[in-house]
C-alpha cells in the first residue's frame, strides 16, 4: 500500500490535538497579561487604582491606557486576536508544505506527459520532487498503477477501481491535515463579534446606571467610562472577527486548490490506465 499511511500514527496526532486545545488557553492568559500589565500599567493613569486582578485606574494618559477602560472583556478579545494570529501562522506553514514545490497544475501536466509515454518511474520521480499533498496522493496511486500493469488476475475495470480506491485512501490521509484547526478561525469569526457585543452591552449598562445616580459630576465621569468600555469592545471585536474571516477565506481558497489538484490527479490516473492498458 502507499507509504503515506504511517503518517496517521497515534501519538503525533494526539500531540497536535493537545497543542490545538492548549493554544486558546495560552492566548487568553497572554491576553489578560497584556491587558493587566501593559494596557493597565499604573504609570499610564493619573489616578492609579488598587487591587491585583482588576485595578480601577482613572484618568488614562494615552490611547493604550484608554483601551484598558474597556473592561474585563478586553482580555478575551485580545486572546481571540492572538488565536487568529497563532492559527494563521500554523495554517500558513502547513498549507505551504501541502502545496509542495512548483504549481500543482504544472505538476499534474508533467505526470500526464510521463504516463502518456508509459514512463511510470519518471512520474514517481516527479511526485518525489513535488513533495506536497497532491504529490503524495499521486505517488500512492502511481504505485498501485504500476502494480496493476503487471497484474493478470483482474480485468481493466477492476484494476481501475483498485487504483481509484488507493487514491481515495491516500486522500483520506491528506485532507484532515489540511482542515485541521480551520474550525477555530471559523468560530472566532462569529465569537469575536458576540463577545464584543457582550462587552458593548455591559458598557451601556454601566452608562445608563451612571445616569440614574445622584450627582451630575460623578454621573458624567461614569457615563464617559461606560461609553468608552462599550466602544472599545465593539472596535476590538469587529477587528478580530474581520481578521479571522479574511484569513479563513484565504486558507479555504488554498485548500480548495489542493483538493482540486487531488481530484484531477485521481481522474488522470484512472483515465490514463483505462486508455493505455485496455
Amino acid at each position: 500500500m502507499a507509504d503515506t499511511k504511517p503518517r496517521v500514527a497515534g501519538k503525533p496526532q494526539e500531540q497536535n490535538n493537545l497543542i490545538s486545545w492548549l493554544a486558546p488557553i495560552i492566548c487568553i492568559v497572554v491576553g489578560y497579561i497584556i491587558w493587566r500589565f501593559v494596557l493597565g500599567n499604573p504609570n499610564g493613569f493619573k489616578e492609579p487604582g488598587e487591587g491585583f486582578f482588576w485595578p480601577t485606574h482613572k484618568g488614562p494618559k494615552d490611547a493604550l491606557s484608554r483601551v484598558y477602560e474597556g473592561g474585563i472583556i478586553v482580555p478575551f478579545l485580545i486572546g481571540l486576536f492572538l488565536m487568529v494570529v497563532a492559527f494563521s501562522i500554523e495554517r500558513y506553514l502547513t498549507i505551504k508544505k501541502a502545496l509542495g514545490a512548483g504549481k500543482v497544475s504544472e505538476f499534474v501536466k508533467n505526470v500526464q506527459f510521463h504516463l502518456s509515454s508509459k514512463n511510470i518511474d519518471a512520474a514517481l520521480a516527479a511526485c518525489d520532487k513535488q513533495q506536497g499533498s497532491v504529490g503524495n496522493v499521486m505517488k500512492a496511486g502511481l504505485k498501485k498503477y504500476k502494480e496493476m500493469t503487471t497484474e493478470t488476475g483482474m480485468d481493466t475495470d477492476q484494476k481501475v477501481l483498485a487504483i481509484q480506491k488507493e487514491v481515495e485512501e491516500a486522500t483520506a490521509l491528506e485532507l484532515p491535515m489540511l482542515q485541521q484547526n480551520m474550525v477555530f478561525l471559523s468560530t472566532i469569526t462569529s465569537l469575536g463579534t458576540l463577545i464584543a457585543l457582550l462587552g458593548t452591552v455591559l458598557g451601556m449598562i454601566r452608562s445608563f446606571a451612571a445616569l440614574g445616580e445622584e450627582g451630575a459630576g460623578g454621573d458624567a465621569s461614569q457615563l464617559a467610562v461606560g461609553i468608552s468600555e462599550a466602544l472599545y469592545n465593539t472596535a476590538l471585536g469587529i477587528a478580530t472577527s474581520s481578521f479571522a474571516l479574511i484569513m479563513y477565506n484565504v486558507f479555504t481558497t488554498k485548500i480548495d486548490s489542493i483538493t482540486f489538484g487531488i481530484d484531477e490527479s485521481s481522474f488522470t490516473l484512472t483515465q490514463s490506465f483505462a486508455t493505455q492498458y485496455k
